[in-house]
Order: C-alpha cells, then structure tokens, then sequence
C-alpha cells in the first residue's frame, strides 16, 4: 500500500512510519522539517498546501498523527489547540474531497471526548461529555469525520486512543516522573493514586491500526484503542519505580488535575470483532520504555 502519514515525527506518527515500513508498505511522510529525504513533504501549519499531498500521489491510507496531546496546554492556548486538532484535519478533508481522493483517512482523536464516564468499560456509544479543550476539540473532529463521509463520501474512521506509551514518549505521566526523578528523590504527584487509566503499549497500537485497516468500515466511526485493562496510576507508579530502581519515595497530594478524567476503561469489543487483541502487559511496556530511557542519545 502507499501511506501518507501527517505529523510523521511525532511518538505516534514516528511509529506508524517504522511499523508499515517494516511491513514492506510504501510510506509517504509529512512534517515540519526533513530536508531533501525520499518520499518526504514539508510543510509548515500555518499555509501549507494540503492539496498538493493528494495532486501528486495516490494513496491508499492518510494516517494523521499531528494532532495536539497536551490537556494542559488546550487550557493555556486554546486557539491553537484547535488549530492543531481541528482546523488541519478540516484543510486535510478538504483536500481529500477536491481532489477526489479514495484513499481511507484514520485521525488520532482521544478518549478525552469521553470526559468522565457514567460507567466503564466506556464504549464507543457511551455520551460523550469532554472536560478539557482539548477533549471538545477531538469531538469537533470526529464531527468532522463523520460529515465528509455522509456529505461526499469519503473513507474515514477515527480513532479514540487511550493512554498510549512506550518508547519515544517525551510527555505525560511516565516521562514526567522520570524527568523529575533526576533532580528529586522524594516526590508528590498529582490526584489519590486511585484514579485509573487504560494504557495502550505503542506496538499495540499500531498493530490495531493494521487490523482497522483491513477489516474497519470506514463510514465516519469512531473505534476505541485501547488494552481494554483498567490500572490504578498508583500501581502504574509503583511498577515504573521499580523497573527505574533509583530507590525514590513519593506520596500523592490528592489535587486534581484541571481536564483529568478519574477512571477510563475502555470497551475494546469492537476492535476486538475486527480480530484485534493486545499482547504487551503493562510492566512488559514499562521494561522496554525504561530501557529507551536509559539509552537514548
């Protein structure tokens, strides 16, 4: 296949890449920066010209991984967030519907359009009720989706990720304690420790991509990614320590996050039906997540 991936830098654009690569698929990137390289396109935000990514090849899939990820930073800059998780994906639509493109678009929405959820494991027709910036903006997405597929018949599907990790992950909670683990050796962290996520180990992720892929509808849906396991963030904490081995101490402060969600689960049925099934526990993703720490450059 020819795969366009937007955001083709990024932790999970930089993985999509590798994983299709690796697959034998003709992979197509687009970002930012990248100089003279084979099958590359540059472009900056701000003006580039999506419509020239579909006048000069014919793709099979757009993949759009360049997205915001931040809840924090939806809150300090909104307008951008939305720039970043809702106008490029409508220029993206755009271009697709001019120039008649039949290749099938997958975004990166969250589980943020979530927000709290009545009751878990959420699924993907539970209400969707956003507590952040950033969550309404992955439902202007989704919207957006879902309109130009109903309107002008174009292939989409968005995908709700849950909390994803693993090697290349410069953001969130694990990366977070690492970075303030060098320069402290008691810590307090946000929330009581009971709060829950689903994490989702990044080769899990991609590989539910190719299974989207092959079996997905693509009729403007909205699919969970997720392990389907719901983790206490005192145990996430507790299995991470271990694994650093830096002999810290920490406690929990219990203050709230402004847009953090207190308990996710995700229903992984319907990926599941498609012929999806994780195969990375979350110690086994925190062994290898570690090993990139204490290795990279």
């Amino acid at each position: 296949m020819n795969i366009l991936i937007v955001g083709s830098n990024g932790f999970l654009g930089s993985h999509c890449a590798k994983h299709f690569r690796s697959e034998g698929h003709l992979v197509w990137t687009a970002e930012r920066t990248g100089g003279k390289q084979s099958h590359h396109f540059v472009l900056r935000p701000a003006d580039a010209n999506y419509q020239q990514l579909f006048e000069r090849q014919d793709y099979d899939v757009c993949i759009n991984a360049s997205g915001s990820a931040s809840v924090s930073h939806s809150f300090e800059d909104p307008a951008d967030d939305f720039a970043a998780n809702v106008v490029i994906v409508h220029r993206l639509l755009e271009a697709m519907r001019v120039c008649r493109s039949r290749c099938s678009f997958l975004n990166f929405s969250s589980a943020a359009v979530y927000g709290n959820p009545l009751k878990l494991p959420v699924r993907e027709s539970a209400r969707l009720s956003p507590v952040s910036p950033y969550g309404f903006h992955k439902l202007q997405s989704e919207i957006l989706l879902r309109q130009y597929h109903t309107l002008f018949g174009l292939r989409t599907c968005s995908l709700r990720i849950f909390s994803a990790y693993g090697p290349g992950l410069r953001k969130q909670l694990f990366w977070d304690v690492y970075q303030r683990c060098k320069k402290d050796r008691h810590l307090e962290l946000h929330g009581t420790g009971k709060e829950t996520r689903d994490f989702i180990f990044v080769d899990d992720l991609v590989k539910a991509l190719d299974v989207i892929l092959r079996n997905g509808k693509f009729q403007g849906e909205a699919v969970n990614i997720a392990s389907g396991q719901e983790t206490t963030i005192q145990q996430a904490v507790e299995t991470f320590f271990e694994l650093l081995d830096v002999g810290l101490t920490y406690r929990f402060s219990g203050a709230t996050k402004i847009g953090d969600p207190t308990n996710w689960r995700a229903s992984i049925c319907t990926i599941s039906q498609m012929g999806f099934a994780p195969s990375t526990s979350l110690k086994d993703g925190l062994v290898q997540y570690t090993q990139w720490l204490n290795h990279r450059q």
